[in-house]
């Protein structure tokens, strides 16, 4: 379900009309997430770590209401909720798209999305998911500690679903952390906004 925004009234109607004439709309930034605690529990209950924060990502995204903005034919549709669009690594060294719902409940989230990862990892080519737009993209990058990434982008589909990457998770100073990226739509939020996510993030990371 979602809603439209009215724009006349929208605080940001001036940044929405001036970032959408952009040929490249998009901003992002990395940071590095200290991921001690939700580790340590995932492996204490025997859960997925890709899994758990995946999900308290998603918890994150849809308690932030610009990240379930998106443009819709020249307007603002303000969705109730979004869901996991994850690439799913296969063992031959390829990947594909995925669908995962979001549940707040983390038991029958991770239910539903080993069964999408399990169809995925057991079929070939590219096939893309079909999502809609209230979806986030998630990439997971495990091999590689970056401190910036750049997506690949067809400038002539209108696209303002936002990008999250994962990095390789490092041991610093006894501390477990992972860069996250995060690439956004700069008609519909600011770094303002960016930085509530990443906030609340590590707070759920953190177990706070």
């Amino acid at each position: 379900m979602k809603h439209f925004l009215d724009l006349e009234k929208w605080s940001r109607k001036e940044h929405f009309n001036f970032f959408s004439k952009f040929e490249e709309p998009f901003f992002g930034l990395t940071s590095s997430i200290d991921c001690t605690e939700a580790y340590d529990q995932s492996k204490l209950l025997g859960h997925s770590f890709f899994l758990s924060y995946l999900h308290k990502t998603l918890t994150a995204v849809n308690s932030i209401e610009s990240f379930r903005y998106r443009i819709v034919d020249n307007s603002v549709a303000v969705y109730d909720q979004v869901n996991a669009s994850p690439t799913i690594n296969r063992p031959d060294g390829t990947f594909g798209f995925s669908y995962i719902d979001y549940h707040s409940d983390f038991t029958e989230f991770a239910h539903h999305a080993l069964l999408e990862i399990d169809r995925v990892r057991n079929s070939q080519g590219l096939v893309p998911a079909v999502s809609g737009e209230n979806v986030i993209h998630f990439s997971s990058i495990p091999w590689v500690s970056f401190t910036a990434i750049s997506h690949a982008r067809a400038f002539s589909f209108k696209d303002s679903i936002p990008k999250v990457s994962f990095g390789k998770m490092v041991d610093v100073n006894g501390r477990k952390t992972m860069p996250v990226s995060v690439h956004v739509h700069h008609a519909l939020m600011d770094g303002f906004h960016v930085g509530q996510f990443l906030d609340l993030l590590q707070d759920l990371m953190q177990m706070r």
